[in-house]
């Protein structure tokens, strides 16, 4: 256990991560990710004011159907990073942990006078995530096979009623399952009573996202970073760029518009080495010569990949993909070269 973003957190259960990781990709693994901010905005005007500090589209955005977003500042630079799912009455948001206190500020101080925005901390969130996910959940409620990827819906649970989304950060299939803290151990047990699911700790979850190529806030992401030279642009949608019918009208419209049209002097990319030893978060990244180029933000064996992976910025030279550098680990360099990602290709359910 290690203290998370304001919790004691498991890093790792009985098993270890690695078997926990290899469980994941194979069966189905349970997080328990309670300490994210859960939160409703409520009001008619709701989207239209979540539009005014994320460069996406919520106005659109249909019942129960789910979208990744970013709240941005004026240099364009990124506040957080946040689900956001529209329901019948209200629209659910899921913030980091870290962040989710000044996130509920800054919703608060930007939309409050439009919207009610209400923290949940009676809500307690569970992760069911891997390829029989869908299997272990399906028998509490079978209709929850009908759900597909980034969508959404109320269900009974054997008893306990619960809200869920179908995504994840694994890259595998899963589902997020919002359910009051009275009864969220009641449901882990009867999760975790299924032949298909075992507990799985931060360590796992760290190696599972590191290879499905998602960002950790605060490590690939932050407020020094843009959308753009983070590679998140698939997240801003067209009728929020310049020329669409809602362009602009957020913090760093102007900023992330620009990249988006003349791109950006760097770029997070994949790395991938043949050699065995891990690169770690703040390695330094050099070419040839030596000349440092940038530093690893997140790094790992990866488990499912067999090589060591990481996460770099690089200067935009350097992006393209099979480009050489070298990461320095006490002193070593070791061969790595720029790779898409994700590494392991996700497995989400689009139906």
């Amino acid at each position: 256990m290690v203290p998370f973003g304001g919790y004691d957190m498991p890093v790792q259960y009985k098993e270890g991560i690695l078997a926990e990781h290899k469980h994941t990709r194979t069966a189905a693994g349970l997080f328990d990710v309670s300490h994210m901010g859960q939160l409703r905005l409520v009001g008619a005007d709701a989207g239209a004011a979540l539009e005014t500090i994320v460069p996406v589209d919520v106005i659109d955005l249909p019942v129960f159907k789910q979208r990744y977003a970013l709240f941005t500042n004026e240099q364009g630079g990124i506040l957080d990073d946040l689900m956001l799912c529209r329901r019948p009455d209200d629209i659910f948001v899921v913030v980091n942990a870290a962040c989710k206190e000044q996130d509920t500020a800054h919703l608060q101080a930007k939309i409050g006078g439009r919207c009610e925005v209400i923290s949940l901390p009676e809500r307690a969130l569970l992760a069911l995530q891997g390829p029989q996910a869908v299997t272990a959940l399906a028998r509490l409620n079978p209709e929850v096979a009908k759900l597909t990827f980034m969508t959404g819906g109320f269900f009974n649970l054997d008893g306990i009623e619960t809200f869920l989304t179908r995504s994840g950060y694994t890259g595998e299939d899963g589902f997020e399952i919002s359910v009051h803290n009275d009864q969220a151990v009641a449901l882990a047990r009867k999760l975790l009573a299924q032949a298909e699911v075992k507990p799985i700790g931060l360590g796992a979850r760290d190696t599972l996202r590191l290879e499905a190529g998602l960002c950790l806030y605060g490590h690939d992401i932050n407020t020094e970073t843009t959308p753009v030279e983070g590679a998140l642009t698939w997240a801003i949608q067209k009728v929020r760029r310049a020329g669409g019918a809602r362009a602009g009208g957020y913090p760093g419209a102007a900023v992330i518009d620009g990249q988006l049209a003349g791109g950006a002097s760097r770029k997070r990319v994949g790395l991938i080495s043949a050699e065995r030893m891990p690169v770690r978060e703040g390695a330094k990244v050099v070419d040839a010569e030596g000349k440092e180029l940038g530093v690893v933000t997140s790094g790992s064996l990866g488990p499912t990949v067999g090589s060591p992976v990481a996460l770099a910025y690089l200067p935009s030279s350097h992006t393209a993909v099979g480009t050489p550098v070298f990461a320095l680990v006490r002193d070593k360099r070791v061969a790595m070269s720029v790779a898409p990602t994700p590494f392991a290709p996700h497995r989400y359910f689009r139906g």
